[in-house]
């Protein structure tokens, strides 16, 4: 299935999506040209008064590796696109990183600046690898908006059941039988009796 081609006007206002087939056309007559490469989008070179435009809904499917976009006109697909995140690469890069600055530090440099006080993190910050994944998502529908007229964002959240993953079989008590079993109660027993939490030996305590 071909993506359809987005569609501007002279003042650059996102106009309803066309056919591939209609957007070669208007560029072979010489009514568009070409106004980004990707996503394919052209822009009118005369203003039309009678133009219907379409409200369409941008759809977000997150991931850790791939981000799926899709652009539809109620049930009919009008754009799909996977974005991939840079994610295990920073990671690696953060690494790498890492491993240079503790040479750094390991080296008998006398009169070297103190350096670690500069590299707290603010409040309620995200790894670099989470902020690039925000970012670079909120880019792409910042580019979309531009050139399509979009008027709502849905974006799909999924709740993973990995212990139906791992034993397809499992139900009911099985799954108060997982592997963090008894924890909760545990964390209870320190948390508001941490009196009784000491070591017993023969009938003394510690």
């Amino acid at each position: 299935m071909s993506n359809f081609v987005f569609v501007v006007d002279t003042n650059q206002r996102p106009l309803s999506p066309v056919h591939p087939g209609t957007a070669r056309h208007l560029l072979t007559q010489g009514k568009a040209a070409v106004f980004r490469r990707y996503p394919f989008c052209i822009i009118l070179k005369e203003a039309y008064t009678d133009v219907t435009v379409q409200d369409l809904e941008l759809k977000l499917d997150p991931g850790s590796k791939v981000t799926g976009i899709a652009i539809k006109f109620g049930k009919k697909i009008i754009f799909l696109a996977e974005l991939q995140h840079r994610g295990q690469q920073i990671k690696d890069a953060l690494l790498s990183r890492r491993q240079l600055r503790r040479g750094r530090r390991s080296r008998k440099a006398r009169y070297r600046k103190a350096r670690f006080l500069n590299r707290t993190s603010p409040g309620g910050w995200l790894a670099p690898s989470l902020q690039h994944r925000v970012e670079t998502t909120m880019t792409w529908v910042n580019k979309f908006i531009r050139l399509a007229p979009i008027s709502s964002i849905v974006q799909e959240l999924v709740r993973f059941d990995l212990q139906l993953m791992q034993n397809p079989e499992i139900s009911g008590v099985l799954y108060q039988q997982g592997e963090l079993q008894g924890c909760e109660v545990r964390e209870y027993l320190l948390n508001v009796r941490p009196v009784r939490h000491k070591p017993y030996h023969g009938g003394l305590a510690a």
